[in-house]
């Protein structure tokens, strides 16, 4: 009897220690994707790598999520890369998979029993998500029930349209963002036209104020419990706040290669001896790829001069360690837009030997 009244207490202790049951986050997909019959994608739909991500953080720290779509069922995704970490991990995980091929309809949702909503990005929202009425209702109760309301890339869609119960509209005089305008004629074009309207454009009309960095940059906007992260390189950083806002301490960051890469590239721009020293110490951390198409995109959208200035520089250093004949154009090109034509001249004579049979960089020669 004294035992059996030992193992009582214990497991009284235990529950007890245990505390509240674990926060409830509601992850909200795009059902607009759609595939042809030879599984082309014919109708944009979530980002997966922004579902993975987020999803990563949450279920880390202890989160339980659901996932939830208008139509309810497997969404379609956007295409992307299985074998990237966070992909594969989620792939890879059967309650993830699970979960994802049987998402609830936002129509079967009871907000009352979440603690957060976080709406994926992808270009679908800016198709279904912004004006499903389901959704609207869950963001507005979750985030007057002093609940967490995230969302990122083009996930900020999905608030657009959301009012509060004094007829106001959520992101009026609050600070968000967004996929950017600059990111749209960047990356958008396929889609682009089809859109209601621009992102950046509709959230200042309904009385927000858009905060951005630059292009493809990572950038995290929180306003009291609203939450919202600029493009796919913003979602781990956007889920983590949401976690802390939950009022759960964060556990160290896992920092994957894609994400590094753009922080990088961010602190060439504040401090270039230290991004290289952090380069060179940890090479496997970083993508070298993505850090000369950061670079090779920085400069071909760059709006000043000293974008373009700093861009420059970066890719003059990416070029020590690989070479491509658009990254030595590219850099020949800043040179002149800086009216360094010396400069130009020397790149494009390197490349030239690099590349003899590459008919743009002689073109290129003979221009200047």
């Amino acid at each position: 009897m004294n035992k059996l009244l030992t193992l009582t207490c214990a497991a009284l202790v235990s529950t007890a220690s245990i505390g509240k049951e674990a926060p409830q986050v509601l992850m909200v997909l795009s059902s607009y994707g759609k595939l042809d019959n030879q599984q082309k994608l014919i109708q944009p739909g979530y980002e997966f790598g922004e579902l993975s991500k987020a999803y990563h953080v949450f279920n880390r720290h202890g989160i339980e999520v659901t996932l939830a779509s208008p139509a309810g069922g497997e969404p379609v995704a956007d295409q992307y890369e299985k074998t990237v970490q966070y992909n594969q991990a989620f792939l890879q995980d059967p309650q993830a998979m699970k979960a994802l091929k049987n998402t609830l309809t936002l129509n079967s949702i009871d907000a009352s029993e979440f603690d957060g909503v976080f709406v994926v990005g992808g270009k679908g929202p800016m198709f279904d998500l912004y004006q499903h009425q389901p959704l609207q209702e869950i963001i507005a109760e979750v985030y007057e029930s002093k609940g967490v309301v995230g969302a990122v890339c083009h996930g900020p869609a999905a608030l657009v349209d959301v009012k509060l119960s004094d007829g106001n509209y959520l992101v009026d005089g609050k600070r968000v963002n967004g996929f950017t305008n600059q990111e749209e004629s960047a990356f958008g074009k396929k889609w682009r036209d089809k859109f209601a309207f621009l992102l950046e454009d509709k959230l200042i009309e309904r009385g927000a104020r858009f905060e951005k960095d630059g292009l493809m940059l990572n950038q995290v906007t929180i306003d009291g419990n609203l939450i919202t992260g600029q493009n796919p390189f913003s979602t781990v950083d956007t889920a983590r706040a949401v976690v802390a806002k939950l009022g759960i301490e964060t556990l160290p960051r896992k920092e994957y290669q894609d994400d590094a890469s753009v922080k990088l590239y961010e602190l060439f721009l504040r401090n270039p001896e230290l991004a290289k020293k952090n380069y060179e110490s940890s090479t496997q951390e970083y993508d070298l790829n993505m850090l000369a198409m950061m670079s090779v995109l920085q400069i071909r959208h760059a709006e000043t001069e000293f974008q373009v200035d700093a861009s420059a520089r970066f890719l003059s250093y990416i070029l020590t360690k690989t070479s491509h004949p658009v990254m030595e154009l590219t850099l020949a090109k800043a040179y002149v837009r800086l009216n360094q034509r010396d400069r130009a001249i020397e790149v494009l004579n390197k490349s030239a030997k690099l590349y003899p049979k590459n008919q743009q960089i002689k073109s290129f020669i003979a221009s200047l």
